[in-house]
């Protein structure tokens, strides 16, 4: 039987198919620092002032999701430019610094596997974001600014993460 080893050096042995893609769903930057539940609130702080952001910047108006689509409008592609660039530079940065986590933990970067399960992903991804006018961040930013109708547009996606969970190792990757 032989072993695979993984970016981050961990020798597995190859049984099955199952196991080799489990690798790429491996949370390897995960804390080994075990904090109390209130440590959580920043991360809730940190996503409500998110959402804010997205609603100032129009980026959760379905009109403005819509002009993307039809190609109408300058106004989406800049906003995900700039976070392109910008992750892009943060990782560049990142990488060249050897920055830490707030803990001290080191940030470790893994190489990913392309599969024609991203293609399929995507389409599903874009037609639901198309059908929607959100992508599964806004989502709940559109809930907080009263358009309740998105509630089941949040149910159908944690419908569809739970089923893609329950279907992951039947499913071609």
């Amino acid at each position: 039987m032989e072993n695979i080893t993984t970016s981050y050096q961990h020798s597995i042995p190859a049984e099955t198919d199952a196991e080799v893609r489990s690798l790429h769903a491996m949370c390897v930057n995960e804390s080994e620092i075990d904090l109390p539940w209130y440590h959580n609130l920043v991360y809730l702080a940190a996503g409500a002032f998110f959402g804010v952001v997205l609603v100032k910047a129009e980026v959760i108006s379905w009109f403005r999701i819509q002009e993307m689509f039809r190609l109408e409008s300058f106004h989406m592609y800049g906003v995900i430019g700039t976070a392109v660039v910008v992750g892009a530079l943060s990782v560049f940065l990142i990488k060249k610094f050897k920055v830490r986590t707030l803990h001290g933990e080191p940030i470790v970067f893994s190489d990913k596997t392309f599969n024609k399960g991203q293609i399929i992903g995507g389409l599903i991804f874009g037609l639901g974001w198309a059908m929607t006018g959100a992508c599964p961040g806004p989502l709940f930013a559109q809930v907080g600014t009263g358009v309740t109708v998105m509630g089941v547009a949040v149910l159908s996606a944690i419908a569809g993460t739970w089923c893609y969970g329950y279907l992951r190792e039947r499913l071609p990757h």
